[in-house]
């Protein structure tokens, strides 16, 4: 992964391709990475999209198991993949490879493409909230893009919500930038 750093797009949802059945001691093994590790910063949510149902036999009956209680199968959608959003640099990549039973990303060659957001919302990785929760005058953080690392006030909120113009500190004077509402989150 000669070039990864160079490609950081900030956190966007990358597809982990596992061993058959692997999907979730994968997941747990990367959760259990990012708590020892404390690389929260890097690794932000695992998912195993998967669907629970009701067992029923032949005539509808529900199907009971050992205790008593209805049998439920839980099917996952994409079988042998684990969806994981994350910044892409070399730690972060390391960390997902170097899992048991992952065997690479989705992407050309071994170079990992992140989804886009067309992907991610017909995949229902990520249910985006209609809630807008930016504020003029709030203190903001550029997580991705064109502007990422720059901090500032928020002092425009496009009538669409889809932009903000913020006022970024520089070391010479405070500029005003214009970025997606996706690439930016309130100051910690």
């Amino acid at each position: 992964m000669s070039n990864i750093n160079e490609k950081n797009q900030g956190p966007r949802w990358y597809v982990a391709h596992t061993y058959t059945g692997y999907e979730n001691k994968v997941k747990d093994s990367i959760e259990k990475i990012v708590e020892n590790r404390g690389l929260g910063h890097l690794i932000y949510d695992i998912k195993v999209p998967s669907v629970s149902e009701e067992v029923v036999d032949e005539a509808g009956n529900p199907v009971l198991d050992k205790t008593g209680a209805q049998k439920i199968v839980e099917t996952k959608l994409f079988p042998s993949y684990v969806f994981i959003k994350m910044t892409m640099n070399d730690e972060s990549w390391h960390v997902v490879r170097n899992i048991t039973g992952v065997t690479g990303f989705v992407g050309p060659g071994s170079e990992p493409t992140p989804l886009t957001d067309e992907e991610v919302e017909m995949f229902q990785v990520e249910i985006i909230s209609d809630e807008f929760k930016f504020k003029i005058g709030d203190r903001v953080e550029v997580v991705s893009g064109l502007f990422v690392g720059y901090s500032g006030t928020l002092q425009e909120i496009s009538e669409d919500k889809k932009q903000l113009v913020i006022l970024a500190s520089t070391e010479r004077r405070d500029i005003p930038i214009m970025v997606d509402t996706k690439d930016v989150r309130i100051a910690e």
